[in-house]
């Protein structure tokens, strides 16, 4: 299975933009820039390649996590996964470090926390960042 996505960039790295797209449809025309990837951490001047990593992660590892809560024969009801990628100018992306609440019914802390902790390290996102650190926070809520 393969995935696309399309950078258009005009213009020098500070002063220039660019539009993203996706095969999807769900990223269409999407601006990013310096200021919404070096500056302005409100997120308020668009997108940045970090964030869409971030969105990447959580969405791939709470799949995951999914998938094994119900091999274990408690699915849950809802989970709630949020990725913080950091960027570090001069080095580079240095860590993406998941969170997760999960409503999960029929299950306890010790083997929710077990779980994720499979998922993280099973999730696709997670293996194609081995070259950082990737951490996990999980709890029931």
């Amino acid at each position: 299975m393969d995935r696309h996505a399309t950078a258009v960039w005009q213009g020098t790295l500070k002063e220039g933009k660019g539009s993203l797209d996706t095969q999807s449809g769900a990223l269409k025309s999407v601006a990013y820039s310096f200021k919404g990837r070096f500056e302005d951490e409100s997120g308020k001047s668009g997108t940045n390649p970090e964030e869409l990593l971030a969105a990447a992660h959580a969405g791939c590892f709470a799949m995951q996590l999914s998938h094994f809560l119900a091999e274990n024969g408690t699915p849950a009801q809802k989970l709630d996964a949020k990725a913080v990628v950091t960027l570090v100018p001069g080095t580079g992306i240095t860590g993406s470090a998941l969170t997760v609440v999960g409503t999960v019914p029929g299950i306890d802390a010790a083997k929710f926390k077990e779980l994720a902790d499979k998922a993280k390290a099973g999730c696709p996102v997670s293996k194609a960042l081995g070259a950082i650190n990737v951490s996990l926070e999980a709890k029931l809520g």
